[in-house]
């Protein structure tokens, strides 16, 4: 018997719709540019086939090679309208984190104070990172509070601790993705899973804040650009 899709979850095309949709609100010239680059593409290597007489040749490469640069472009432009809609919501940095690749153990929320500044923590092959959201001189406390709290359990394993805002010596949401993959490999795999199962045993101390959550401005369906895998 084969398998029901899942009514709620789009097609491909549905969610490449969708996305063009948030690329277009965000920068109205994104999708012409991503046309403009792939039809450019094409010109550049038929003007090269007319040259050395490999026209066809050349017409056939030329369409692999502009739709593999319009999907490029088109990704690139994605990642940036989406960084720009999660830019100031609550849980911006949580949702940034998640969608990265690789052997990565998110943690949203471990921590709130009643402004619903935020700390996530993330476990890989750095070790324990710890993420806030909020301005520096209230998250500060918090993560110190954390990292406290974390180190009785995982004695020996380098715990960070990072900022994600526009502030003085903060990491920017577009850049928090690259600001892990560039932290040391402190840990072996193995020894990262025996973190996050010390991890899973810790007691929760969350504070809940005022108000509901507001949820993040994604669409329904379509995901956050994932970033590079770790190597």
């Amino acid at each position: 018997m084969a398998k029901s899709e899942d009514p709620e979850k789009p097609g491909r095309i549905k969610q490449l719709r969708m996305i063009a949709q948030i690329i277009k609100q965000s920068n109205p010239k994104g999708m012409p540019i991503v046309f403009l680059s792939a039809v450019g593409t094409l010109a550049v290597v038929v003007v090269i086939g007319l040259v050395t007489d490999y026209l066809w040749y050349s017409i056939f490469l030329g369409i692999l090679l502009a739709f593999t640069v319009g999907l490029v472009v088109f990704g690139q432009l994605a990642q940036r309208a989406q960084y720009s809609l999660l830019h100031g919501q609550v849980g911006a940095a949580a949702a940034v984190l998640q969608g990265m690749r690789g052997n990565w153990q998110v943690t949203p929320a471990i921590a709130v104070n009643r402004d619903q500044d935020l700390v996530h923590m993330v476990v890989g092959f750095p070790g324990v990172i710890l993420v806030s959201e909020g301005p520096g001189n209230r998250t500060a406390r918090m993560l110190a509070a954390e990292k406290k709290r974390i180190a009785r359990a995982v004695l020996g394993v380098e715990i960070y601790d990072i900022q994600c805002g526009d502030g003085e010596g903060q990491v920017p949401l577009a850049k928090l993705q690259r600001h892990l993959m560039k932290l040391p490999r402190n840990l072996k795999k193995p020894a990262v899973n025996e973190v996050k199962d010390r991890l899973r045993s810790l007691p929760k101390n969350m504070p809940m804040p005022k108000g509901p959550m507001p949820k993040g401005p994604m669409p329904k369906g379509a995901r956050m650009p994932r970033g590079p895998k770790m190597r």
